[in-house]
């Protein structure tokens, strides 16, 4: 399985910031110490184009972002300090994701170490998204001929309301997002499929909306899914305020793998969101999720064996 990354292109951020951008290289010595791939397939992604993030988002964005001409308010609604090293890292996030969805399309399974990134507009990034990734690579993949239909499998404890409103009226695209009825973002936006979950919700309420949520998204047998397999409805963080446990959540990742595994749809997994108290259970979060895709691929593709 190819699994792609970009964590050495770090964001400069304040000491006290809430954004947790170290789990990222963490997140990849942790997949490198379980040997879940081999070396070669651990991957750097070009930068996305200009023209690429076209099929999503607007020239005038896209430009205010690239030259450093965003206004205070947008770049409070973005959450991050607007630098150069900003810029570069964005566009390497997207290209991550585009470069997992044809590796996808290609052997079935693919990561990337990044993304998630579905609060973005076109017109603008809020929530600590500048660009969305997921929908510029299902725009790209379907520009490009590989894909006609796409689900989008959105686990994040916040709804994917960037990711919604650009797909609202594409029939083309399935948005399905599982996320916290309370939690930001305080204005949602409309979904395919939206199932809210109250703050408290454990582990079987959980599993059975995904398990839902799944059926629905897939019975279109769509040519490729991505799952954004945020690590926020953990228990244990800071800002998912559900209670889904260690276990529940790596048995999630189960059902969306064996699930797309039966309907026979590639899948293309971004990291998302994940704030946890303690940071080694982001990581290991995430970890479990790349870690249960790379199984399944090894086994959809053994090793020849030698006569």
């Amino acid at each position: 399985m190819k699994i792609f990354y970009c964590d050495h292109f770090v964001l400069p951020l304040p000491e006290d910031h809430r954004f947790p951008m170290e789990k990222y290289a963490r997140l990849r010595v942790r997949v490198m110490q379980g040997n879940l791939v081999e070396r070669d397939d651990l991957i750097v992604p070009q930068p996305i184009s200009d023209w690429v993030l076209g099929r999503v988002h607007t020239r005038e964005y896209i430009e205010k972002v690239r030259d450093g001409n965003l206004s205070k308010d947008e770049i409070r609604r973005i959450g991050f300090p607007w630098s150069p090293a900003l810029v570069e890292r964005s566009r390497r996030s997207v290209g991550g994701t585009l470069a997992a969805a044809f590796a996808a399309l290609e052997d079935g399974w693919a990561a990337n170490l990044a993304g998630g990134t579905h609060h973005a507009f076109p017109d603008r990034g809020e929530g600590f998204c500048v660009f969305n990734d997921v929908a510029v690579a299902a725009r790209e993949v379907q520009a490009e001929g590989r894909a006609r239909n796409v689900s989008v499998l959105d686990l994040d404890v916040h709804q994917g309301n960037g990711t919604a409103a650009i797909f609202a009226k594409d029939p083309t695209v399935f948005t399905l997002s599982v996320h916290g009825s309370d939690n930001f973002p305080s204005k949602k936006e409309t979904s395919d499929l939206d199932i809210e979950l109250p703050d408290g919700t454990g582990d079987a309420d959980y599993l059975e909306a995904v398990e839902r949520g799944l059926e629905a998204a897939l019975r279109s047998h769509p040519d490729l899914a991505f799952y954004v397999a945020g690590a926020d409805p953990y228990e244990g963080d800071r800002l998912g305020r559900l209670a889904v446990s260690l276990e529940g959540l790596a048995r999630r990742d189960e059902l969306v793998f064996d699930t797309c595994k039966k309907a026979r749809v590639p899948v293309a997994v971004v990291m998302s969101g994940g704030y946890g108290r303690d940071v080694k259970d982001t990581v290991e979060i995430h970890y479990n999720t790349v870690r249960s895709a790379a199984l399944r691929c090894a086994a959809a593709h053994p090793e020849p064996t030698i006569p």
